[in-house]
């Protein structure tokens, strides 16, 4: 693609213009597709990560009836000005698009009539500028049974996060879960709901749980919360859960008297998908 600028919010629509030159691009059955104007062979383009870049495809009828063509992509993803195009006889039509440079990638873009004949044009897509690993853990919150986090992938390059997770009770650790690689591919931008199964929890206890998730290249996040389990659904009767009320409270005093106040458990991110790891 020559010279990738960034567009404007709304594309506009395609532009249909008499044949005065021949196209530059494989005839199927007498229209063809190529980029607009005439002397590139195939797409490319390049821009910084997240830069929108615009192009326009050409859909030139050298026969003698009108077409409908629509239009598609392969391996990439693309938005058109107008994705089903009527071109009249004799004419071309000149249809804007955009692609996201969030990473490098191969692909085509494909047009089919109403008779099912098909020409495609490979587009190449390039993120430059330098490859940044970053992520950050969000959103946590614990369950009866799981963990829930966001996974959000702040860089430049795709993702193979690898997950530990801690989780500190009244009395000591309660859950101590060494690093493991996750089943999932982050790509730049993505943000991704995970779930954490912890079904052996404590069934009386006030807990810290600590996420840590870190990839190559650097990437590094973390996150914390808190949660109480109070088994009130087994307590017998109005003075058991007094009782078990009470207990909590006591080992909650207890264990704030030994705390020193800087080391008071970090407050959750603000802003599902299971890697026990089920997705």
């Amino acid at each position: 693609m020559p010279s990738p600028v960034r567009v404007p919010a709304v594309l506009g629509l395609p532009l249909l213009v008499l044949l005065t030159a021949a196209p530059a691009a494989s005839a199927a059955d007498g229209w063809s597709l190529a980029p607009a104007g005439g002397s590139r062979p195939s797409f490319y383009a390049e821009g910084a990560p997240g830069a929108v870049l615009q192009d326009t495809v050409s859909v030139t009828n050298r026969g003698g009836r009108a077409v409908v063509v629509r239009l598609g992509v392969r391996g990439v993803r693309a938005v058109f000005a107008r994705s089903r195009v009527r071109v009249p006889a004799r004419t071309r039509a000149d249809i804007p698009f955009t692609v996201s440079a969030r990473a490098d990638r191969s692909g085509e873009i494909v047009a089919r009539d109403q008779d099912g004949r098909t020409a495609t044009v490979a587009l190449r897509l390039r993120a430059g500028g330098p490859k940044l690993a970053a992520l950050t853990v969000e959103r946590v919150s614990v369950h009866a049974d799981r963990i829930t986090y966001d996974l959000v992938n702040r860089g430049t390059t795709t993702l193979v996060p690898t997950l530990a997770v801690h989780a500190d009770g009244l009395f000591g650790p309660v859950l101590d879960r060494a690093p493991r690689t996750l089943p999932v591919r982050l790509a730049p931008g993505r943000r991704l709901r995970l779930t954490e199964p912890w079904r052996d929890h404590p069934a009386l206890d006030e807990v810290d749980v600590r996420l840590t998730v870190t990839a190559p290249g650097g990437a590094r996040g973390s996150a914390a919360a808190s949660a109480r389990f109070v088994p009130w659904g087994g307590v017998a009767g109005g003075a058991g859960a007094v009782t078990a009320g009470g207990a909590l409270f006591l080992v909650r005093l207890r264990r704030r008297g030994r705390r020193p106040p800087e080391e008071a458990p970090e407050r959750p991110d603000r802003d599902v998908e299971s890697t026990g790891a089920v997705t």
